[in-house]
């Protein structure tokens, strides 16, 4: 390689020991991380400090320690933000978050009209220029967003197929919100990103093969295959309501199915109808087993074609956590499935947002970070 191509090798090198470290780190520790020359390293570091990327730290005595405190320095994450955004039926989320993946500004509203694209998806632009403005960010700071909406949504971006309605079909995410906001936009399936969220952050750290789900009032399914989300052709893997083979739309007008429903009205009588059946009441624990031979039923066809290793119930269930885990963990165990690993979201209604970010983070890599070295 030029010699200017060795000089981005090498500042990937460092940005990327800055970017996975906990604390400050030293010109020494950079140099046992990454193997390079301290000089290289101070010159490297010069460049990143005039350019933003990184801010040198005032000097530290070290008790018991002769001589002139370190050099410390650490990566400033905000110098690049994020954006995420989430559509639902009902309204929309935004958060900015930095390179670390730390959310540093949020913004939620209604939305107008769900089903006229164009209006939502200029709510959505709106909201994240709100959620920027609350992390104290500039436009020229942000760097790349990804959006989460429901649907089959194609490795494109473009929302192939939406239960009930068709006026989002065709629809190119990355390419209409990057219209509104210029900057590259990368777009998934809600339940996708939930999935990745959760490996990334949340309750299937230790997992590489993981459903994430939300049944009920909403259904969906996200699917991740040795880390890495299964989508399917045009995006429609996990898109179970529009299987009518399976129970996946039998329950969702009971009470007990709006856990996961966008309508916090729907939230509040279905908490409600979970305490009663914490009390013992008999008609509450009626609905909710009923509820869980559902969510039994469809997570036994997955332990026996999708297989993995861990399914996660997000969306809304996680609020009945202690009552639906024991209850579909023992009727699994009754149906004889694999022994598959059952947990609730440590994320709660962020994840896809969370997931969100992490796309963007993904896509952007190499832009942001510059270009990968194998074994660095």
């Amino acid at each position: 390689m030029n010699q200017s191509a060795v000089r981005r090798v090498n500042t990937s090198v460092i940005l990327r020991a800055l970017a996975v470290s906990a604390a400050p780190t030293t010109l020494t520790g950079l140099a046992e991380r990454t193997g390079l020359s301290r000089r290289t390293i101070e010159l490297i570091l010069d460049s990143l400090v005039e350019s933003g990327w990184v801010t040198e730290l005032e000097r530290v005595p070290t008790s018991g320690c002769a001589g002139r405190p370190a050099r410390r320095y650490d990566l400033r994450a905000d110098h690049a933000l994020l954006a995420a955004v989430r559509i639902t039926t009902l309204d929309v989320s935004a958060v900015v978050a930095d390179v670390r993946g730390r959310i540093v500004g949020r913004a939620h509203r209604p939305l107008r009209a769900y089903q006229d694209p164009r209006a939502a998806l200029d709510d959505a632009a709106a909201l994240v220029l709100e959620a920027l403005d609350d992390a104290g960010g500039s436009p020229d700071r942000l760097r790349a967003g990804a959006v989460a909406a429901g649907g089959a949504i194609d490795d494109d971006g473009v929302v192939r197929r939406l239960v009930h309605t068709t006026r989002w079909e065709g629809v190119r995410l990355p390419e209409e919100l990057e219209r509104r906001v210029r900057m590259p936009w990368f777009a998934d399936n809600d339940s996708n990103l939930g999935a990745l969220a959760e490996r990334w952050r949340g309750a299937a750290g230790d997992h590489d093969n993981v459903v994430w789900a939300v049944l009920g009032n909403r259904t969906g399914l996200g699917i991740l295959i040795r880390g890495a989300v299964h989508r399917g052709l045009d995006g429609a893997a996990g898109e179970i309501v529009e299987a009518a083979s399976m129970p996946a739309g039998s329950v969702e007008n009971h009470p007990v199915a709006g856990l996961t429903s966008p309508e916090p009205e729907r939230r509040r009588v279905a908490l409600g109808r979970f305490d009663a059946a914490r009390a013992g009441d008999a008609g509450a624990l009626a609905e909710v087993d009923e509820f869980v031979d559902n969510i039994a039923s469809i997570l036994t066809t997955l332990s026996w074609t999708v297989a993995p290793s861990l399914i996660v119930l997000g969306g809304g269930l996680e609020d009945a956590a202690d009552v639906l885990l024991p209850r579909v963990r023992r009727a699994m165990r009754a149906a004889r499935t694999p022994a598959v690993e059952l947990r609730a979201t440590s994320l709660g209604r962020d994840a896809a947002l969370v997931g969100a970010v992490k796309l963007a983070l993904d896509r952007m890599d190499t832009e942001l970070f510059g270009p990968l070295v194998p074994g660095a």
